[in-house]
């Protein structure tokens, strides 16, 4: 989590807080890179079904407690904000008794955090190959690793990773981008493999081009806003809260019989 997060207005579709539910039976979930954008979005979509929230953010703590702060008046539900360094082991491990010491347990882990270093391959360094690597991929392993023996002794868990449809179809000046979601996408199969018979599903989400504060200004970019709408079926950005349904379906009991899959929510983008 080495990029400074900005809080997501938690308040923004607020039709979801208006039709809070019980899905989720007082899960307590981890989402890393959770204080803004997708991750704030995600927030919103688990605590609507009665998740108890722990967030992950990486450095402005001003930002992160303000988005406690309205998260817990806005939903009425408790939350926890943890700040550290996915790519850092250390970190991830001081993490997992910090959420257990404040929540005593942790059902769902979402693996959200992520960052970009764009740039040709040719102009690539090994500096911008390994900072993208380390959050991207080595991150979902460092917390998927620390958190998984919580879900072993409960014989109960859930693991949602967020990968991107560039892992899948690659995109110029991300190939350090596209093999760190590409990986994740694997491991996620490999964990499912492992872990089925413990009673743990391991899943993906990837979605397509998601409009945040942090994407917005790239992909409403004329030529790139006009590239991305002539090759989506459905003729807009996505929106955060777009991939709701299948982080829900995943992340509950709703979703017991799903595991090892990576669930595409982009708009129709790979169905050219």
């Amino acid at each position: 989590m080495t990029t400074t997060p900005t809080v997501l207005d938690i308040t923004q579709h607020d039709n979801t807080a208006a039709r809070t539910g019980d899905k989720l039976k007082r899960r307590v979930a981890f989402v890393t890179g959770g204080t803004r954008g997708i991750g704030a979005a995600i927030c919103r979509s688990l605590a609507s079904q009665g998740a108890v929230l722990a967030a992950g953010y990486a450095g402005n703590d001003d930002a992160a407690g303000k988005f406690r702060d309205r998260f817990a008046s806005t939903y009425g539900t408790e939350v926890s904000i943890h700040k550290g360094n996915v790519g850092d082991a250390n970190d991830c491990r001081r993490t997992i008794e910090e959420v257990i010491a404040t929540h005593g347990r942790l059902d769902i882990l979402v693996n959200n955090a992520g960052i970009t270093s764009d740039r040709s391959f040719v102009k690539m360094d090994h500096a911008a190959w390994r900072k993208v690597l380390a959050i991207n991929l080595d991150g979902v392993f460092n917390c998927t690793k620390v958190f998984i023996d919580q879900m072993l002794q409960q014989g109960w868990g859930r693991v949602v990773n967020i990968t991107s449809v560039i892992g899948q179809i690659g995109n110029f000046g991300q190939a350090n981008y596209a093999a760190s979601k590409a990986g994740v996408a694997a491991m996620t199969k490999s964990l499912a493999k492992e872990l089925a018979a413990k009673g743990i599903t391991i899943n993906a989400v990837a979605p397509g081009f998601i409009e945040t504060e942090m994407t917005a200004p790239v992909i409403n970019e004329p030529k790139v806003q006009n590239w991305i709408l002539r090759n989506t079926l459905l003729p807009r950005h996505g929106q955060p809260d777009d991939f709701d349904g299948a982080l829900l379906l995943l992340a509950s009991d709703a979703g017991r019989y799903i595991t090892g899959q990576r669930l595409l929510v982009d708009g129709g983008w790979t169905a050219h």
